[in-house]
């Protein structure tokens, strides 16, 4: 896995890209469906409607980004943030070095390496458009502005990556 200390000072995006791309390969399906164990298990207190959506949208987003990133042929022009790059590796280290469990534990590295493309290669947000929120609130994009309906409730909870998220509030909600 990548981790922070092994981050050069300066690194392309299609170097991390190459690096994010061996690591997506060593996921499997098993690995998926674990992941969405652990997902069943995080949902357990919301109502059952949005609970199985919730685990059918995020089960779905792991396979089809686990699948775009390995099919990845764009070029993607320009440097990586590497003091950057280097917190959030610290912080989802952090994260993986709690779980327990084999299912939370395929989770996080799925989670990660999503996480890293998403942000650091794509500039994209963290969930991708459309994804709701309770209260049917959902990120969107307005031209190369990604909006989130909770990105400032969230911003400063310890476990969230909302603090890296590319995304900013949404000023209508």
């Amino acid at each position: 896995m990548i981790s922070a200390d092994r981050i050069p000072s300066k690194m392309t995006k299609m170097g991390l890209l190459e690096i994010i791309k061996k690591e997506a390969s060593s996921i499997h399906i098993k690995d998926i469906m674990d992941a969405s164990v652990y997902l069943r298990d995080d949902a357990r207190y919301m109502p059952p409607r949005e609970q199985k959506d919730f685990i059918e949208r995020f089960t779905r987003a792991f396979f089809n980004r686990i699948r775009d990133i390995k099919n990845d042929r764009n070029t993607y022009p320009g440097e990586v943030d590497t003091g950057k790059l280097r917190e959030f590796l610290e912080f989802l280290d952090d994260q993986f070095q709690k779980a327990v469990e084999v299912p939370e534990k395929c989770f996080q590295k799925i989670a990660r390496i999503i996480t890293i493309y998403v942000t650091f290669i794509r500039e994209e947000p963290v969930h991708p458009v459309g994804t709701r929120f309770p209260g049917g609130l959902t990120v969107r994009r307005d031209g190369d502005v990604y909006y989130c309906p909770v990105k400032d409730k969230q911003v400063n909870t310890p476990s969230a990556l909302c603090r890296f998220c590319v995304s900013i509030q949404d000023p209508e909600v």
